[in-house]
């Protein structure tokens, strides 16, 4: 009986343990963020992506049952030991706004903040960035295609992709071309969709007139579809518009826009990449993207690989291509996981 008595008080003492699978990534980096000074919160925010920053974001203005187990659990699972808690009983609405405002600046954070705190309660257009690609897909699919043309034009390319794959296959062709000719929407046409999608789920957008669409649009989409549906549509764009398929494709990620990425992410990428695949890739890669390379292995492993490209004879053209697309294919999912943010040719890369 003593025994169980000091066995009952001894887990009594114990500390609670939180179930850290039933939050997401963006809820995980959220609660840390709250935990830290406005300052310390800052500086991590600096080194985000605005993608990143309004997933963060969002889960920082919608986090609830902010506890010591909770953030325990998560300083366990990131920070070892950390034993000072500054800002847990900060508002999380105010404390962000702070955070983001030492990071980004008053009118970006302004905006930024503005934005995230409408989430689900966002009107018209702005609404659709909120909701399952799935859930966007039905809501516009009976509309007129000029319609579904502007929505997929308006929304971040990864969503309009996800979109987009919902349509058959037929239907995908021509949404495509209709984006790559799109280049600006009048405001009265804008707050006229805005009306359109406000009778659909309710509300209002204030969305102001913009130049949407257009080819780096549509190159931004195909970016993100799957290698299977980018192949057939770009196919099939090809057939019916030679031109427009090859400027589309010109504004597409390649293997050459891999020099931009951090090095960071270079490394992650290689781990994936195995290297016979990046010896053929790199047979066809200029100096400046092989030295990219180089430097982002150990110092062995870029000599070894310096000469097996030396002594190495020549490569058809289409196996280097196949190499070069394996590599983009890892680098795609690494992008779906949160490793790397990849989007069209003239733009950066984390």
């Amino acid at each position: 009986m003593a025994n169980e008595i000091v066995e009952a008080g001894n887990k009594e003492e114990e500390t609670p343990e939180f179930d850290l699978s039933s939050l997401s990534g963006s809820e995980r980096a959220a609660i840390l963020l709250l935990s830290l000074s406005e300052e310390d919160a800052a500086s991590i925010i600096r080194h985000l992506e605005p993608k990143q920053v309004q997933k963060v974001g969002a889960a920082m203005a919608t986090v609830s049952d902010l506890n010591q187990v909770k953030v325990s659990a998560i300083h366990r699972a990131f920070l070892e030991d950390i034993q000072k808690y500054t800002s847990i009983g900060m508002g999380s609405e105010d404390f962000m706004r702070n955070a983001l405002v030492a990071a980004l600046g008053e009118d970006k954070a302004n905006n930024l903040v503005d934005q995230i705190l409408l989430g689900s309660g966002s009107k018209g257009l702005d609404s659709l960035k909120w909701m399952d690609p799935r859930q966007v897909a039905s809501i516009i699919m009976n509309e007129h295609p000029q319609i579904q043309t502007i929505v997929l034009s308006y929304l971040d390319p990864d969503q309009s992709a996800e979109i987009l794959s919902q349509f058959p296959e037929r239907v995908r062709l021509d949404l495509m071309m209709r984006i790559a000719h799109l280049e600006e929407v009048q405001p009265s046409a804008l707050a006229e969709l805005n009306e359109i999608m406000e009778k659909q789920f309710a509300g209002q957008s204030g969305a102001q007139a913009a130049k949407i669409g257009g080819l780096k649009a549509a190159a931004e989409i195909m970016n993100y579809l799957d290698n299977s549906i980018e192949g057939m549509l770009m196919d099939q764009i090809r057939d019916q518009d030679e031109e427009t398929a090859t400027q589309i494709q010109d504004l597409m990620f390649v293997f050459e826009n891999l020099i931009d990425v951090q090095d960071q992410g270079i490394q992650m990428l290689l781990r994936d990449v195995p290297q016979e695949v990046l010896q053929k890739a790199l047979k066809g890669a200029d100096d400046a993207l092989k030295e990219k390379m180089f430097k982002c292995m150990s110092k062995r492993a870029a000599e070894l690989m310096r000469d097996d490209l030396e002594a190495m004879g020549p490569v058809r053209v289409a196996d280097v291509e196949a190499a070069q697309k394996e590599i983009l294919a890892v680098a795609r999912r690494m992008a779906d996981s949160g490793d790397l943010m990849l989007s069209g040719g003239a733009d950066e890369f984390v």
